[in-house]
């Protein structure tokens, strides 16, 4: 792994020609491969619809807090019929401390439904058609897709990938949307999904939002974002 002394009075040059900025592309893939060979979706699921579920519940929301509800909540719903049979109020309490929860419990229940009468009961694997289903905007599909069947239909972009992607310089955007196109027109599509889950140990680890810990990364010697830290 590189390490590198940040100084905010040298930063390394930007690349100059398409060929430069592929090659910087490729470099940073291969450091987030080798210090993140194996990551995967942090929510717990075991199955397409737990991990729609789950990424539901995870909007405004950390990982970790979804991953203490949803166990009792899928042992109370067992199946996706259950959760089209609940009662919004009820599921909206069982999961009150997700946070916008009426929101999330409506959506939810719409999903199982939508589901259950437009698609036979099986999760569309196509982002058109899975975009139809309540609760299913472009990030929680792309999330469903990568993780559940290994469909690359885009880049799961959450704050993490957001902030990063900016200061990589990889996009100016700060729409989700646009962030988004910008990655898939610069990363090859086999990476769209592997790409997503690093960034998001990345942004946790040492990418953070204050303060980043420039000194242990293995980006910083291509990395030419304003707010480097010094070690």
């Amino acid at each position: 792994m590189i390490t590198w002394q940040c100084d905010r009075m040298s930063l390394p040059k930007r690349p100059r020609t398409a060929a430069e900025r592929r090659d910087r592309i490729a470099r940073i893939l291969r450091a987030l491969d080798e210090r993140y060979p194996d990551v995967t979706c942090a929510l717990h699921h075991k199955d397409a619809w737990q991990l729609l579920v789950a990424t539901i519940l995870s909007a405004q929301c950390t990982d970790e807090r979804v991953n203490k509800v949803t166990p009792g909540l899928f042992r109370k719903y067992p199946a996706i019929e259950d959760f089209a049979a609940a009662r919004q109020e009820e599921l909206a309490r069982d999961i009150h401390s997700t946070g916008f929860f009426n929101n999330k419990a409506k959506s939810i229940i719409g999903a199982a439904r939508t589901i259950l009468n437009d698609f036979g009961g099986e999760i569309p694997r196509d982002i058109d058609e899975l975009l139809k289903v309540p609760g299913a905007a472009r990030k929680t599909a792309n999330v469903v897709l990568g993780t559940a069947f290994g469909i690359a239909s885009g880049v799961v972009v959450d704050t993490h990938a957001a902030r990063i992607s900016r200061r990589l310089d990889l996009t100016k955007e700060d729409q989700p949307v646009k962030i988004e196109r910008d990655l898939m027109k610069s990363l090859p599509r086999e990476k769209w999904i592997l790409f997503a889950h690093q960034v998001i140990h990345f942004g946790r680890e040492i990418c953070v939002a204050r303060n980043p810990k420039c000194s242990i990364c293995p980006l910083a010697e291509i990395c030419y974002a304003k707010d480097r830290v010094a070690a």
